[in-house]
């Protein structure tokens, strides 16, 4: 019975420390959020109206029932500049969701970037999930550009870039994510200092 015991209290103590490592990834992943807030070019209240208009386009494009069906449509908004990537079946439904994304005010420019297409498959978009992490850590760890000031979106092994940044910073950003095994190709929407 005393070793029965001492069995539980052991998967206890695993469980707990399973939890304070959660905790930890936890505390580690909001001092990096908050880093990356602070070290951002964008003024608080700028990234705070990025975040709210993005909200706004997906809320327009979630109401057209068209859109919602049949098409696959990611939404970046940074410093008031409006990106759409991924898949729509027909010209007409990629043309209606840029009509409806740049109708929200406040948004200063859209890249229409969403390709003539059906959606991607689930694995495809794993795989996209991989390359942007594969994608941002080199742009993080090489010393010639500040990584943190760089927004990526990846869909279907195409890597979208923006920020604020200058234009050697773009350089170099472009040319570390060309060489990543996995890119097919690399587009900018850069805003410049």
């Amino acid at each position: 019975m005393q070793i029965t015991f001492s069995k539980y209290k052991l998967i206890a103590l695993f469980v707990a420390l399973g939890l304070l490592q959660g905790c930890a990834a936890v505390v580690v992943g909001a001092g990096l959020g908050a880093a990356s807030v602070a070290h951002d070019r964008r003024t608080v209240g700028t990234q705070l109206d990025d975040k709210t208009l993005a909200g706004k386009v997906i809320a327009r494009l979630a109401k057209n029932k068209a859109l919602e069906e049949g098409a696959n449509i990611n939404v970046l908004v940074f410093n008031g500049v409006l990106l759409l990537t991924g898949q729509a079946p027909t010209e007409s439904l990629r043309a209606e969701a840029h009509k409806i994304a740049a109708a929200v005010p406040h948004i200063k420019k859209t890249h229409n970037l969403i390709r003539i297409g059906h959606p991607i498959a689930p694995s495809t978009a794993a795989h996209d999930v991989w390359l942007a992490s594969k994608v941002r850590a080199q742009l993080l760890t090489d010393k010639r550009i500040d990584g943190l000031h760089i927004s990526i979106t990846v869909e279907d092994s195409e890597v979208f870039l923006m920020g604020l940044v200058k234009s050697n910073e773009a350089n170099v950003a472009v040319d570390i994510v060309r060489n990543i095994n996995g890119v097919t190709q690399v587009v900018k929407a850069f805003e410049y200092l």
